[in-house]
């Protein structure tokens, strides 16, 4: 079976241009077979949906704040332990992984009492008050009532994402599962502000074509779900003694958070995977909805193989095709009722590991087809991790090969499932013995390399000099054959003349044939030198 590529991408235009210019290239090249693509990173656009909702409130720009306030600057955090009796100080915001701001949230909701005892001293001058644009921030937030109700709805929000973020953040092949565990995401979002009957039977390709922009499909903001956390805010808010928080103020809260809801929503709808029927199709390979709905499967499974007959990914056409289907179809009527795909548990067991122990060797095409499949990425989380893996490694001066025998140091140790476990082999006791010797041979060929590059690049200095030389020599050389042209007209010329007009023509015939004999001279000269820079390099090594 040709090799299956799989496409995954950040989200910008440039990217699904990229594609687009990469499936010509690829149809031209390789008699019309298409790449099959599975859209954009699946992590990637979860997490950019999650920014996009909560923009309107600038929390990452709170959150920043109230972490550099502190950070790096001991008098400050001295002055807020001394004034508040804590040493819980903020936690840094990371603005490119949404994901990992559920703990800086939940240590911001923690420490604000604190922080706003700590402005009140400030502004008293019972410490020094910050001059930094993050402590400006911090004052402006405090001005807003509702600010602890955003963070605790922003984090209601973020631990709905967490559960897929954190599962998908694998190296395993798991888009059997994707559009499984997006579809539920989807759900519990839609749940908390779109009109129940519309929630309802729904498949995910129709979960994807909800009209969001509709406010008949949506409900009022006083229905809207909120998270338990943005409601005790408000509570306590409208409890204190001598405040009260109107109904429009919580009414324009509500409908904010209404607003921050669809945007991420509309989001995940413009950019998800679900758009993409293969990901929807490959959810035939999870084991536990073979148990389920075989019937189902079966039809989806028929789906993927025509996908890969029309992008001229399956070798033998048609025949292969029907075989693979056959055997799934006998594969499911078999074994899909069984305890062992009954208690199949996804993210605790590989299915490529799975598959392989139940395929193999009765059903050999469709172990090999499915193999194919499950190249198909969920998503980047493994070339990110790899540039988290290359900062953590990085020191200065260092050379791209120490990185790439750290890389791989780290790989292998990871593989072996940390330090402890790695097997002390002979050859790896041997290695370490011979490290030094290696090392020193390793400076030694560095050194004549060096001394070689030197040499290389002396002779090529001096054939370009040579070469420059023969060029102004052939350039003198036109220039005398033109001057001795010259004067020999401006002399034949001068024959037919008489009196001063001769005069002149053969006073300008001479000058030229003085300034020939100059130029010969020069040449004469430029060939001496010429041959000596010839002998220069005949004699270099």
């Amino acid at each position: 079976m040709r090799q299956l590529l799989s496409v995954g991408m950040d989200g910008p235009n440039v990217n699904f241009k990229l594609v687009d210019l990469l499936q010509k290239e690829h149809a031209e090249l390789y008699g019309g077979v298409q790449v099959v693509t599975v859209g954009s990173c699946g992590l990637h656009t979860i997490h950019n949906a999650l920014k996009a909702g909560f923009t309107m409130w600038q929390l990452e720009k709170l959150l920043r704040a109230m972490h550099f306030l502190f950070h790096n600057v001991p008098a400050r955090r001295e002055d807020f332990t001394s004034l508040t009796g804590s040493s819980c100080f903020p936690l840094p915001f990371c603005g490119h992984r949404w994901v990992e701001n559920v703990p800086v949230a939940e240590r911001a909701v923690e420490v604000w009492p604190l922080l706003k005892t700590y402005v009140d001293a400030a502004e008293k001058k019972k410490v020094p008050v910050p001059c930094t644009a993050s402590y400006d921030t911090i004052v402006a937030a405090q001005k807003d009532h509702f600010i602890i109700a955003k963070l605790q709805f922003f984090l209601a929000i973020s631990r709905t994402f967490n559960p897929f973020l954190t599962k998908f953040q694998t190296d395993e092949p798991v888009l059997p599962f994707l559009a499984r565990d997006l579809t539920e995401l989807l759900m519990s979002l839609l749940r908390r502000f779109v009109q129940r009957e519309l929630t309802e039977d729904l498949t995910p390709l129709q979960l994807i074509k909800i009209d969001l922009t509709d406010e008949r499909n949506l409900m009022s903001p006083k229905s809207v779900d909120i998270g338990l956390g943005a409601e005790s805010a408000i509570k306590e808010l409208q409890s204190k003694p001598g405040f009260k928080v109107g109904e429009l103020s919580v009414l324009t809260f509500r409908r904010e958070c209404l607003q921050g809801l669809v945007k991420v929503v509309v989001k995940l709808q413009e950019k998800s995977p679900l758009k993409f029927q293969v990901v929807r199709q490959t959810a035939c390979l999870d084991p536990s909805r073979m148990h389920r709905d075989p019937d189902w499967c079966i039809r989806q499974m028929k789906g993927i193989v025509q996908t890969f007959l029309q992008g001229k990914h399956l070798a033998g056409g048609i025949p292969a095709g029907d075989v693979i289907i056959q055997q799934f179809t006998s594969l499911l009527s078999l074994e899909a009722r069984g305890e062992q795909f009954r208690s199949f548990q996804p993210f605790k067991q590989r299915v490529d590991v799975f598959l392989h122990l139940t395929l193999s060797p009765s059903y050999m095409d469709l172990l090999r087809f499915c193999q194919s499949v499950l190249l198909l990425s969920h998503g980047q989380a493994t070339v990110e991790r790899g540039f988290s893996i290359n900062k953590e490694v990085e020191t200065c001066n260092l050379l791209g090969e120490s990185l790439e025998a750290l890389r791989l140091i780290c790989d292998n140790v990871s593989s072996c499932g940390g330090v402890l476990k790695v097997p002390l082999t002979k050859d790896l006791l041997a290695s370490v013995a011979s490290a030094r010797s290696q090392y020193r041979l390793y400076l030694e060929q560095e050194r004549k390399k060096r001394e070689s590059d030197a040499q290389t690049q002396k002779r090529k200095v001096a054939e370009d000099e040579l070469q420059e030389l023969k060029q102004q020599r052939k350039v003198l050389e036109e220039v005398c054959a033109i001057l001795e042209n010259d004067a020999n007209k401006l002399a034949e010329e001068a024959e037919g003349k008489a009196g001063s007009k001769m005069a002149q023509l053969i006073t300008k015939s001479n000058t030229l044939r003085r300034r020939h004999k100059e130029k010969k001279e020069e040449l004469v000269k430029m060939d001496k030198t010429i041959e000596e820079k010839a002998m220069e390099l005949r004699h270099l090594p």
